[in-house]
């Protein structure tokens, strides 16, 4: 199969001339329109006939702590704005919504019922968001020509939502299908051979391993953490220890503490601080298989440009 990926034009258009405003989004060769919506901005959207059509939705709220996810609601409509004029009265976790619509009113009920079902599969796989539906939506029987459609239509829906700065469909790690080379500790917490992995192995038990993503740096689950800090530890680091311990992120395990799941750091430098109790540059902290450190590998990689 192709994978070959080709570039996009990305068209934006303030609504209200602020980028805190409403903004419609649109893509070069595409049947489809994206409105983002601030929740305080719902009610200036009334006067708007393509908003009061069929419609595949998400409703986002900010992540409260470090160990919380931000929430996200995927739902579907045939009255967007009359929905989310019922959403404001209904639920208050959420600030900003995202509304596709079809531009040539191609989309009908069952399509958008599918689009609905897949979104949330995909989100729910993706890890990065809680999902606050009451419930798993349904998903509509659709001729397999229409899925083809709808299953295009769910690709640029996941490019302008990242675009949009919401990483809902974004798995934390990019895994290149069922057997890619990359594998997760052993019940013996005992490392397998991987791709693009860093490690950190040091003292009072840190044994860690993670790899660089676009936002950040994930720790993997299996990952130990050091069992004490040390005085000087900065308080940040405390804190989030703490918190993430108490979130049960952390969690002891044969007389260690680690990561149950995969977690993600603003910077290679808190990852490598959580994971040695201690304050830690990042860059020369965290190692590859070759033993080389972060910064030299991205000074390799700066050189090969």
């Amino acid at each position: 199969m192709n994978n070959k990926q080709y570039a996009k034009t990305i068209k934006l258009f303030l609504m209200d001339g602020d980028p805190e405003g409403r903004m419609m989004c649109e893509l070069s060769n595409w049947n489809g329109k994206a409105y983002r919506i601030p929740r305080g901005k719902v009610k200036d959207c009334s006067d708007r006939e393509d908003l009061e059509s069929t419609s595949v939705y998400l409703l986002f709220g900010k992540m409260e702590s470090t160990t919380l996810k931000p929430k996200v609601y995927i739902g579907e409509t045939e009255y967007a704005v009359s929905r989310l004029v019922s959403h404001v009265k209904e639920k208050d976790f959420w600030n900003e919504a995202v509304v596709f619509i079809s531009k040539d009113d191609n989309l009908n009920k069952a399509h958008i019922k599918y689009l609905e079902s897949r979104l949330y599969e995909i989100a729910l796989q993706a890890g990065r968001y809680e999902l606050v539906n009451d419930k798993t939506p349904t998903r509509s029987a659709i001729s397999e020509s229409d899925q083809a459609e709808m299953e295009e239509f769910l690709e640029y829906i996941k490019l302008l939502v990242n675009t949009m700065g919401f990483r809902v469909f974004e798995p934390l790690i990019h895994k290149k299908g069922e057997d890619s080379a990359t594998k997760v500790f052993s019940e013996s917490n005992k490392l397998f051979e991987t791709n693009d992995c860093f490690y950190i192995k040091a003292a009072r038990g840190a044994d860690g391993r993670g790899k660089r993503v676009t936002d950040g740096f994930v720790v993997l689950a299996g990952s130990e953490i050091a069992k004490e800090i040390v005085p000087s530890c900065p308080k940040g680091t405390q804190l989030l220890r703490d918190e993430l311990i108490d979130g049960g992120i952390i969690a002891a395990k044969a007389n260690a503490l680690v990561f149950e799941q995969d977690h993600l750091f603003s910077s290679p430098s808190s990852a490598a601080g959580l994971i040695m109790g201690r304050s830690a540059n990042g860059l020369k902290e965290w190692k590859d298989s070759k033993g080389n450190d972060l910064s030299v590998v991205e000074e390799i990689e700066i050189t090969d440009v």
